[in-house]
């Protein structure tokens, strides 16, 4: 049991902290903010390694980080969070390791369903966008369970992209366009064959905007920054159609380790080459 100085000065502390926290985001807040942040959130198990843990204490430690920047990001007014949680290649690993992992994403997942209140406190909706048929049964359905009892909520929009890389993607967006156009065709044909005129095939070109209406994040904004943690500066097959013109970062911390004052620097940074970005943005429009 807390002593009542002790349970004092932790209450103090708590205080400071909060007090400090609402400074920096006030003072982030006189420039421009992004609407969109997406992590790659890489460090787990060397973050575990290099401290001589228990296996898979590392990606614990990563759910905590993530819960706390997601409330950061709420509080600064950041619209989008998109995370890449488990990507397709990670199937090559260890299937121990694998399944360690899957049991730990139908924990998490579940422990989300069960206390909302991070949730509630955002009114957080949560998509979880990948080839989920490549997941066990157990986390598909929790995943499935919490995107449908999250849809109705307006706030912070939170994507989960599991399992996932861009070319299974573009893949899924090409099969879906292929399935309508026969659709289409099917439809003109039964038309044709009614006496009703056909388009003559006018829908047999592909532009980038049909196969965009195809992607998982369509009607999402583009991600204003990406950030991977642990000094990595690959961005390992993640959201490369939609990367064009996002701010690319790679911090040292491990991703257990990243915190405000990274999140906070990351955005000092943005905030930096916002005019250069927004001027490369306005030339391609142009062009186009």
């Amino acid at each position: 049991m807390e002593k009542p100085d002790e349970t004092m000065t932790t209450g103090v502390v708590a205080t400071l902290l909060k007090f400090v926290c609402k400074c920096i985001i006030d003072v982030l807040s006189y420039g421009p903010m992004p609407g969109h942040i997406a992590f790659i959130m890489d460090g787990n198990r060397r973050y575990a390694k290099v401290r001589s843990m228990k296996e898979g204490t590392g990606h614990r430690m990563g759910f905590s980080a993530l819960i706390a920047s997601l409330l950061y990001c709420y509080e600064m007014g950041v619209k989008y969070i998109t995370v890449y949680a488990f990507s397709i290649d990670n199937f090559k690993r260890d299937p121990s390791e694998v399944q360690y992992l899957m049991e730990l994403m139908e924990e998490k997942i579940s422990e989300l369903l069960e206390k909302r209140d991070v949730i509630n406190k955002v009114n957080c909706k949560i998509n979880f966008w990948g080839n989920l048929d490549m997941l066990t049964e157990p986390v598909k359905l929790a995943a499935q369970k919490l995107m449908a009892s999250t849809a109705g909520n307006t706030g912070l929009v939170f994507s989960v992209r599991m399992p996932y890389n861009l070319t299974s993607e573009i893949v899924n967006a090409v099969n879906e366009l292929c399935a309508e156009r026969r659709d289409i065709a099917h439809k003109e044909h039964l038309g044709s064959c009614n006496g009703h005129a056909t388009n003559n095939g006018a829908h047999s070109d592909i532009s980038v905007a049909d196969l965009d209406r195809h992607m998982y994040s369509h009607g999402c904004p583009d991600p204003d920054i990406v950030i991977r943690t642990s000094g990595e500066a690959r961005l390992s097959n993640f959201l490369l159609w939609q990367t064009t013109f996002s701010h690319l970062q790679n911090p040292d911390p491990l991703w257990p380790e990243f915190s405000l004052r990274h999140l906070a620097w990351a955005i000092l940074q943005y905030q930096r080459v916002y005019p250069y970005v927004e001027q490369n943005k306005k030339l391609a429009k142009k062009q186009l």
